[in-house]
């Protein structure tokens, strides 16, 4: 028993024992300090009116435009999903954060809002610098893309997490948009305009069953879809409308509602943006069908309503307008290089689905 005051005996170590630093634990300090420094041109180029900190503090500082007058702050967050899976296997990392950051800020982008900054989370089980830039650089090319700046995120080494070679992403955007115009679809009546914007592919919803059909597939993949490799096809960036259709929103009283079409598709996102008592009623020969979606399709041998509720089958971003400015959006969408499409018409739900595609 040992009185007031001692001190428990301390063992001594066995002969066999020997320092332990944190990179022998696993965990690269120097290889994340090369990362931020690879990071840091990257992230600068994103930088915008607002920053007053960014990357390399505890916290990055942004202060809100003083254009706006009654500013509301918008955030949506997100990741990639099992597209990781395939970026794993075959190599290809530069895109994939396009995909993370396209689909916050196409999130927040539909209640009307300008994206104004983005933070990352990559966490991997050992860091690869090379990798983990690649990813970066696709984020940071995400955020020019949609104006927004880059101000901050994270690096997660942790050994015994992630299987070699893998890693997850997560990040989120915030934006603003004046009160006054905030977009909720309170004003889509019957009537309205449904305006289809292309997407760049499957974008970043829908990978589990696309897997599926790639390991269905087997040796008999197509070479080509779409005029693109197949790898190249399938992994199309998610594309971000953030700057078109801002422009658009800018021009055009008559833009009503918005909807991305994510996890759910046009069946399941189109209906968040409608009032009670009204649907959208599409025709599908309204615009083009690309060959990676009849691939899909085929391989999976899933009827048309199955398309519609998994992937966004063409239509990346929904855009419901007044009958009278329909044309005249459509027109500014173009100029802005979006290949738009009139999809379909608001009329009263009755007893049916909110959505039908026919």
């Amino acid at each position: 028993m040992l009185s007031v005051g001692a001190h428990a005996p301390v063992p001594h170590p066995s002969h066999e024992a020997f320092p332990l630093s944190y990179k022998d634990a696993g965990v690269d300090i120097d290889a994340g300090d090369a990362l931020v420094e690879r990071i840091k041109p990257l992230a600068k180029k994103t930088m915008r009116e607002g920053v007053l900190a960014g990357i390399g503090g505890f916290g990055a500082l942004f202060e809100v435009p003083k254009r706006y007058r009654e500013p509301v702050l918008v955030s949506g967050t997100d990741g990639v999903g099992t597209k990781l899976k395939l970026a794993f296997e075959w190599n290809m990392h530069d895109t994939v954060g396009i995909d993370l950051v396209a689909m916050s800020v196409n999130d927040v982008l539909v209640q009307g809002a300008e994206p104004l900054f983005f933070l990352d989370y990559f966490a991997c089980g050992k860091l690869d610098v090379d990798t983990a830039a690649a990813v970066v650089g696709g984020i940071a090319r995400g955020c020019e893309l949609s104006g927004c700046a880059l101000i901050g995120g994270e690096t997660a080494e942790m050994p015994g997490m992630y299987p070699a070679g893998e890693y997850d992403l997560a990040g989120f955007a915030v934006g603003a948009v004046e009160k006054s115009k905030i977009l909720a679809g309170q004003d889509v009546q019957s009537g309205d305009v449904v305006l289809g914007l292309a997407s760049s592919g499957v974008h970043s919803n829908g990978f589990s069953l696309v897997r599926k059909c790639i390991e269905r597939g087997g040796a008999q993949l197509p070479a080509t879809l779409d005029g693109k490799p197949f790898r190249q096809a399938v992994m199309e960036p998610t594309r971000i409308y953030v700057k078109p259709v801002l422009a658009a929103l800018a021009k055009h009283a008559g833009i009503k509602a918005l909807a991305h079409i994510t996890g759910g598709g046009l069946l399941e996102n189109i209906p968040r943006v409608l009032p009670d008592g009204l649907a959208a009623h599409l025709s599908e020969a309204s615009w083009p069908r690309s060959e990676l979606f009849a691939w899909l399709q085929a391989t999976a041998a899933i009827d048309d309503h199955e398309m519609n509720r998994t992937f966004n089958n063409g239509i990346g971003m929904v855009v419901v307008v007044a009958p009278g400015e329909a044309a005249a959006v459509a027109e500014t969408l173009r100029q802005a290089g979006e290949s738009v499409h009139e999809i379909g018409r608001i009329a009263p739900r009755g007893t049916g689905a909110a959505v039908t595609v026919g």
